[in-house]
């Protein structure tokens, strides 16, 4: 099957279009029509008690009408308000033709009421209402979707507000949610079948003819050539970035493409609080405000230590929380881009209505290189953020390349045990570890599901990652933010960990599978975490793309050094990078551990974590040291 390249600039900017009066029915009746014309956010539901009903729409959102699924009628669904202490009660409604489900990411709670089909339930049958009940123990901005199928890529997601119990340190006159999402006209069935045959099918990125011509009149010949047998060697391309991209996808902002111009307005001299989710299926948005810095407050409904920032690149299923403080009588425009650069969702802030700004030129696609490679120490790049690791490969050797010059002394080791090289590539039987590796890999990741090992991973928490290195502005990273109140003599919890676990993230690009530790889902026994042991994960990227890792249930409390702590319940990994971070096992119950890209996770990138009672007291080590430590602070 052939692509047809004329149809980018429309996927790149296409248009909304309304389709005029809505029909009646919903799922198993006749489909309903979604108007989407003036259509500024999904409804606010307040209160503790909650009806939403899973039905089916067509929409057009590209100029084909094309099948969605719906929550209450609506793409994204209605943004519940709910207040830090409450108990919730949500009954849902299953009107859609296949069992159905809601998750509520983020969220602290008894893991039946977590939504995963398989673990926490049986999921909603249809025609069935499954009731949600459960007590909020903590506030801040969340979300909730779909985890049957891929009915999140077709519409099931929708915002989470908690309000605190006491007021937030930080006043603001108004505030607004940001959702942003990735659609298709194409069935995500067929969408994912086609990464299965073909997986750099929607990548318009690829090296042209051109590239070479000029790569020659840059590098010179030899150099391109050496190059480029490099990448072929491997099997593996520059620009893979994203799997899906704006070839088939439309970016959405509060479920309004680029032209529909979702728009929010305000006052002069207000402060507004933005709540950026991003609900994407498989994007990464690079966000910024031309014109306009910003404060962080909040990430994962999490407070942070305020950091002004101009851009930021938020994984997907992650949350911000940002203040900004607009006191012209000008127009501003919230631009999105996607990663690969493919594509972007747009938005406006304007003191008056049909006040606009100028959206910006995405900026070119950023190429794979010596940093990602593992290389950057043999070009002499500082590899940012301290970032030195290697990459070894199955297939190919690196003709060109002198790999005697990297058993060079250094830091005082003795020429007769050189340290591992700061790059290296296996030849050896792939069925074998290789030897002088800089890191363990497990025996399991030596087989066809696994194409690449990182040998020597780096710390990249304070990279702000491929295509925002040489920003003239400030980039928010990890490194950045600290949990709110959380110091070394007072951390959130405690420092110390009971036991480590080391999980590799591998995958075959071409063969278009994912795991950990090479082992993909269906072949892999589930972790087991005793009640209450404090443990430490340690994640490796294996792989040359960046994956965001939500372990449902338990907080995140990634290690940024000197014991700062930094709470999250999704942590975006880039290629290459090693970090670790610490999980308090409070909560009994069977809870999903994935990659939140959605065709990943269905490739085999899932696990599952059991919280078991220990085998006897005092086993897994002391209690927390904030009994409150599990549900959060407070903005």
């Amino acid at each position: 099957m052939e692509k047809n390249r004329f149809s980018l600039p429309r996927r790149r900017f296409v248009q909304g279009l309304a389709l005029g009066t809505a029909g009646l029915g919903l799922g198993l009746a006749p489909r309903q029509l979604l108007a989407r014309q003036g259509h500024t956010g999904a409804p606010e539901l307040r209160g503790d008690t909650f009806h939403l009903t899973l039905g089916g729409a067509d929409v057009n959102l590209t100029g084909k009408t094309r099948p969605a699924t719906t929550i209450n009628g609506g793409i994204p669904g209605p943004t519940l308000r709910w207040r830090e202490g409450d108990t919730v009660t949500l009954k849902i409604t299953n009107l859609l033709p296949e069992t159905s489900s809601i998750h509520w990411h983020g969220l602290l709670l008894p893991y039946q009421m977590d939504g995963v089909p398989g673990l926490s339930f049986d999921g909603i049958k249809p025609g069935e209402t499954f009731t949600y009940q459960f007590p909020v123990v903590q506030n801040g901005t969340y979300w909730y979707h779909s985890h049957s199928g891929f009915q999140e890529q077709t519409g099931l997601y929708g915002s989470i507000i908690i309000d605190p119990k006491t007021p937030y340190p930080h006043t603001v006159d108004r505030e607004q949610v940001v959702l942003l999402s990735d659609w298709s006209d194409e069935d995500p069935q067929q969408l994912y079948a086609t990464l299965k045959k073909l997986s750099h099918y929607y990548n318009f990125n690829e090296r042209t003819v051109f590239d070479t011509l000029r790569d020659f009149r840059d590098k010179g010949v030899i150099q391109t050539l050496k190059d480029r047998h490099m990448w072929n060697s491997m099997r593996m391309s520059q620009s893979d970035l994203a799997d899906v991209t704006g070839y088939t996808y439309t970016y959405l902002m509060n479920g309004q493409t680029p032209n529909g111009n979702w728009t929010c307005q305000f006052n002069p001299g207000e402060r507004i609080k933005l709540r950026f989710i991003n609900a994407s299926a498989m994007t990464f948005f690079d966000i910024r405000i031309p014109g306009l810095d910003m404060t962080v407050v909040a990430m994962d409904g999490q407070p942070v230590t305020p950091v002004p920032f101009h851009e930021v690149r938020l994984g997907v299923a992650e949350t911000l929380d940002v203040i900004v403080e607009p006191d012209a009588h000008q127009a501003y425009t919230l631009f999105a881009q996607s990663i690969d650069r493919s594509g972007y969702a747009r938005g406006t802030l304007t003191p008056a209505p049909g006040l606009t700004a100028k959206v910006p030129e995405m900026d070119p696609p950023p190429l794979l290189g010596h940093t990602e490679m593992g290389m950057g120490a043999m070009h002499g790049e500082s590899g940012h953020g301290g970032v030195q690791h290697g990459m070894a490969h199955d297939r190919g050797k690196m003709d060109g390349m002198d790999h005697s010059a990297m058993g060079h002394e250094h830091h005082g080791a003795k020429a007769s045990t050189p340290p591992p090289p700061p790059f290296a590539v296996d030849n050896s039987n792939p069925d074998l570890p290789p030897r002088g590796s800089a890191i363990e890999h497990p025996p399991s990741e030596y087989g066809p599901g696994v194409d690449m090992r990182a040998m020597a991973p780096g710390d990249m928490l304070a990279d702000p990652g491929i295509g925002l290195r040489d920003r003239p502005w400030k980039v928010l990273t990890y490194a950045d933010m600290t949990t709110l109140g959380s110091t070394v003599d007072n951390p959130v919890d405690s420092l110390h960990a009971d036991r480590e676990i080391v999980l590799h993230l591998t995958g075959n690009m071409s063969r278009y599978m994912w795991s950990f530790n090479g082992i993909a889902f269906a072949d892999a026994e589930p972790l087991e975490l005793y009640h209450n042991e404090r443990v430490r994960i340690t994640l490796v990227n294996d792989t040359m793309m960046t994956h965001p890792i939500h372990l449902h249930g338990l907080w995140s409390d990634l290690e940024l050094g000197n014991g700062k702590l930094l709470r999250k319940h999704t942590i975006t990994v880039k290629p290459g990078e090693k970090l670790s971070y610490l999980v308090r096992a409070d909560a009994l119950g069977r809870w999903a551990y994935h990659c939140h890209l959605l065709y990943h996770m269905e490739a085999g990138m899932f696990r599952e974590v059991r919280v078991v009672p220990a085998p006897h007291p005092n086993a897994a080590g002391e209690p927390p040291d904030d009994p409150h430590a599990r549900h959060g602070g407070h903005h």
